[in-house]
C-alpha cells in the first residue's frame, strides 16, 4: 500500500480477474496480449485505475487512468513488474511503447535502442546491445571488406534452400556473416538451428555465424497493444528490426550487403523484402535478392518442410532439408510419434486424453515432461549414427548405448522416477539411428536399409550391453518364454514391416485407423508388459478383445476395453512403444504418399 492506492498481482488464469484488466486497458485506448503475469493498481474504492505486465523478459500493456498520472505511479508500478521479473532470474528488460511515451520511461532508466513511426523499443540495461555489438565486432575483427554481407534467418529447420543462398551470397561478397533468429515461437529450438548453421558454415570459407539475440525482432514477439489499427503492427515491426540493423548490427559487422531470399509464395515476408528494399539502401546498406531454389517447380522452404512434418510425411521433409538438419528432423519427429501415442484416445489401460488408464504414476502431463525429455537425446542419437562407416559400427553402437543411459536417467528425472519411456527410448532410438544412418551412407531411406540398420544396430548393442539387466520386462520373457524388446529389433521388427506397416496403409485414413493399428498390434505380439502385470490370462483376454477391435472398432467399445483393462490392471505399454515406432517408420517412408 502507498498513499491511496495498492499495487497487487492480477490473476489473468481466472475469468473475471483477466475481464476486468482487459476493459481497463481498452479503456486507455491498449489491448490485453498474453502475459505471464499482470499487476493492477487500486484506490482505496478497489477500483482498478492503473496496471502493467510483463511476457518474459518484456514489459506490456503498460497503462495508467487519468487520476493517477500526477501521483508518479508509473515508477512503483515498473518497479514491482521488475521485482517480479528478478525473482525469475531475469534482469535485463525491454518494452515497445509509443514514440510520445519516450521521456516517461527514459525517467525509469530505459534507453531507445530503435525506432519507428509507430513505435519505440527501449531496454533498462545501459550496456545491452553495446555488450551484444561488441561481440559482434570480435567475429567481424579478422574479416575487414567493403564488400562483407549478412544473411538474418529463421533456419526452422535449414534446409538445401538456405544452402542454396548461403552458397550464392558467399559468392557475392568478401565475408558473409549468418544471424538466425534467436526470439519467437518455433518447432526446432534455438540450439538446433545454432548448431545446423555451424555445422553447415564448416562447408565455406568466408561464412561465419553470430549468436542471434533479442534485437532480431520477429512478427511473433512484436507486440500490438498499443497501436490503434492492427493493420499497421506487421509494417510497425519491420521498420523497428531493420532502423535496429541499420543504427547497431550492420555497423558492428562491417557489412555493406544484406542478402534475402526471393519469397514467391509468403505475402508476409514478401512485404518485409520490399521494405529492406526501401528502407536499407537509405542507410548505405545494399540489398541482393537471390532467387529460391526450387524443388519440382517448387520453391523450397522452411514453412514446407514443417508442414510436411505435421502431416506425417517426415520422409519428404528428409527429401528437402540440410544434411545438418537431418538430427533434428529426426528427433522432432520421433517425439511427434510418441506424442501422437499419448493424445489418441480413448486406449485401453493406457494413458490419454480422457484418463490415465491402468496407471496412478502417470498422467498425460508427465508423459508430455518426459517426451520433451528425451528429444536432445534421440538427437544426439541421429548425430553419432551420421558418423558410421564400414569399420566403427561397434564404436557407434557404444555411443548409442551411452547416450541411451543418460536419456534414461533425463526421463527418470523430469518423471520423479517414473519409468514412462525407457522402451521407446530404446526402439525409436534404434529406428532414429538407423534413418541417420541409412541417409548418410545410401542417401535413399527405404524399407529395406532402414531394417538391416536397425538389425546391425541392434546386434550390436545386444553384444556389448550387460544381459543381466534387470526389468519387469526381462523377467516376464523369462518367466514365460516371450521375446524381448532386445529380440524383437534384432529380427527387424519383422511385424512392423510386413504387417502393421500394411495394415495401417489400408486404414489410416478411415474412422479410428489409428486406433485399429493399435488393436492390430496388441493383437498380434506377445506384449511383456501384459504378462508382466496380468499373467498369461491377462494376456490372452488383452490380445482377444483387441483381435476383435482390430475389425469391429468404434469409441464406445475402445472405452469398455479401457475399463475392462483398469479393472484387471492391464496395460499394453510394449504396443504403445511399437505404435509409436510404426507411426514413425510410417513417416519416415511417406514419400510416395499423396
Amino acid at each position: 500500500m502507498f498513499g491511496e492506492f495498492e499495487i497487487r498481482e492480477m490473476p489473468l488464469s481466472l475469468a473475471a480477474s483477466r475481464q476486468k484488466a482487459e476493459e481497463f486497458l481498452s479503456s486507455q485506448g491498449l489491448r490485453m496480449e498474453k502475459l505471464d503475469h499482470f499487476y493492477g493498481i487500486f484506490d482505496t474504492d478497489d477500483r482498478l485505475v492503473g496496471g502493467g505486465g510483463i511476457k518474459g523478459s518484456v514489459i506490456k500493456c503498460i497503462a495508467l487512468s487519468e487520476k493517477t498520472r500526477g501521483e508518479s505511479l508509473s515508477n512503483t508500478l515498473v518497479s514491482r513488474i521488475r521485482e517480479a521479473a528478478a525473482a525469475e532470474g531475469i534482469y535485463d528488460l525491454t518494452l515497445f511503447t509509443k514514440p510520445e511515451n519516450e521521456e516517461i520511461f527514459r525517467s525509469l532508466a530505459f534507453n531507445v535502442i530503435g525506432r519507428a513511426q509507430r513505435a519505440i523499443l527501449m531496454e533498462s540495461n545501459p550496456r545491452g546491445i553495446k555488450r551484444y555489438t561488441d561481440s559482434l565486432r570480435k567475429i567481424a575483427a579478422p574479416y575487414s571488406c567493403e564488400r562483407n554481407g549478412v544473411i538474418v534467418m529463421n533456419c526452422n529447420p535449414l534446409t538445401r534452400g538456405h544452402l542454396y543462398l548461403i552458397e550464392q551470397a558467399a559468392s557475392r561478397c568478401g565475408h558473409l556473416f549468418i544471424m538466425p533468429v534467436k526470439d519467437g515461437p518455433t518447432e526446432f529450438s534455438y540450439d538446433e538451428r545454432l548448431q545446423a548453421l555451424r555445422q553447415a558454415a564448416t562447408r565455406f570459407d568466408n561464412v561465419s555465424v553470430c549468436l542471434g539475440s533479442i534485437y532480431t525482432i520477429s512478427q511473433a514477439t512484436f507486440p500490438t497493444y498499443f497501436l490503434k489499427n492492427l493493420d499497421d503492427a506487421a509494417p510497425t515491426q519491420m521498420e523497428l528490426d531493420l532502423d535496429i540493423f541499420a543504427r547497431h548490427i550492420a555497423p558492428a559487422l562491417g557489412v555493406g550487403i544484406r542478402f534475402v531470399g526471393s519469397e514467391p509464395t509468403d505475402a508476409l515476408t514478401g512485404t518485409y523484402n520490399e521494405s529492406m528494399h526501401r528502407l536499407l539502401p537509405q542507410r548505405g546498406i545494399e540489398v541482393m535478392e537471390i532467387q529460391r531454389l526450387e524443388q519440382y517447380n517448387i520453391p523450397i522452404s522452411a514453412s514446407r518442410a514443417r508442414r510436411y512434418i505435421k502431416e506425417g510425411k517426415t520422409g519428404k521433409a528428409l527429401e528437402i532439408v540440410a544434411q545438418e538438419s537431418i538430427p533434428a528432423v529426426l528427433a522432432r519427429a520421433a517425439c511427434a510419434a510418441l506424442t501422437e501415442e499419448l493424445e489418441l484416445t480413448p486406449k485401453p489401460g493406457l494413458v490419454d486424453l480422457h484418463d490415465n488408464g491402468s496407471h496412478s504414476d502417470m498422467n498425460p502431463e508427465l508423459m508430455r515432461k518426459s517426451i520433451d525429455a528425451c528429444r536432445p537425446y534421440f538427437r544426439q542419437m541421429a548425430c553419432a549414427a551420421m558418423s558410421l562407416d564400414t569399420n566403427n559400427l561397434a564404436d557407434i553402437s557404444q555411443q548409442l548405448r551411452s547416450i541411451g543411459l543418460e536419456a534414461e536417467r533425463s526421463m527418470l528425472d523430469v518423471t520423479g522416477g517414473v519409468n514412462t519411456h525407457r522402451g521407446a527410448l530404446y526402439s525409436l532410438g534404434l529406428a532414429v539411428a538407423a534413418a541417420a544412418a541409412t541417409i548418410s551412407l545410401t542417401n535413399k531411406l527405404t524399407a529395406e536399409n532402414l531394417r538391416e540398420y536397425i538389425i546391425r544396430f541392434a546386434a550390436s548393442l545386444h553384444n556389448s550391453s550387460d544381459a543381466s539387466t534387470a526389468s519387469h520386462g526381462s523377467e516376464a520373457c523369462r518367466k514365460f518364454g516371450l521375446k524381448g524388446a532386445s529380440d524383437l529389433a534384432r529380427e527387424g521388427y519383422e511385424m512392423l514391416f510386413n504387417d502393421w506397416l500394411v495394415f495401417y496403409s489400408q486404414v489410416k485414413d478411415q474412422p479410428l485407423g489409428r486406433h485399429r493399428l493399435l488393436c492390430r498390434i496388441m493383437a498380434t505380439i506377445d506384449d511383456t508388459n501384459l504378462y508382466h502385470r496380468g499373467g498369461e490370462a491377462g494376456a490372452a483376454f488383452a490380445k482377444s478383445l483387441a483381435s476383435q477391435l482390430t475389425g469391429d472398432c468404434s469409441e464406445e467399445k475402445l472405452a469398455q476395453a479401457n475399463t475392462d483393462f483398469v479393472k484387471r490392471n492391464l496395460s499394453p505399454g510394449g504396443a504403445a512403444d511399437m505404435l509409436a515406432l510404426t507411426l514413425f517408420v510410417h513417416s519416415l517412408l511417406s514419400v510416395n504418399d499423396q
